[in-house]
C-alpha cells in the first residue's frame, strides 16, 4: 500500500497519482493540506527518503518559506516543525510505501515504489 500525500490543485500531484493508479499501485490518498502530517510523521518520511536534508522535502520557493524567515541551512528539526505547522511547505507529491518514500519530481520517480525493494 502506498500513502500518497496529495494536493489535487497541483498538476504534478495529479499526474503522479494517475501514473501510480494506471500501473496498478494500491494507493491511499492523504490530502495533506487538510490532514497535515505531524512532525513525527515528517521525520519518519524523511528517514524513508534516505535522510536527506529537511530542506529537500520543502517547497523553498514558496512565498511562505521566505515570509517565515526560513533558510535551506536551518536546522532540520526547525524545518520539520515548520512543515508540520504549515503543510503548504511540503514538497509534493510525496509517496510512502513501508520503509521507502519518494518525492514525485518528476512524477515518474514515483514508480520506484512499485518495484520490489532492492531493485
Amino acid at each position: 500500500m502506498i500513502e500518497y500525500w496529495h494536493n489535487p490543485r497541483c498538476s504534478k500531484s495529479r499526474e503522479g497519482l494517475k501514473l501510480l493508479q494506471e500501473r496498478g499501485g494500491e494507493v491511499t490518498v492523504r490530502p495533506y493540506l487538510e490532514d497535515a502530517p505531524s512532525a513525527a510523521e515528517l521525520a519518519a518520511a524523511r528517514t524513508a527518503l534516505g535522510n536527506p536534508p529537511a530542506a529537500e522535502m520543502m517547497r523553498t520557493k514558496e512565498k511562505l518559506f521566505k515570509e517565515l524567515g526560513l533558510s535551506k541551512t536551518d536546522d532540520d528539526a526547525h524545518l520539520i516543525a515548520a512543515m508540520a505547522e504549515h503543510p503548504v511547505l511540503i514538497e509534493r507529491p510525496l509517496a510512502i510505501s513501508g520503509t521507502r518514500a519518494v518525492i514525485g519530481r518528476p512524477p515518474e520517480k514515483l514508480l520506484e515504489l512499485l518495484r520490489p525493494q532492492g531493485n
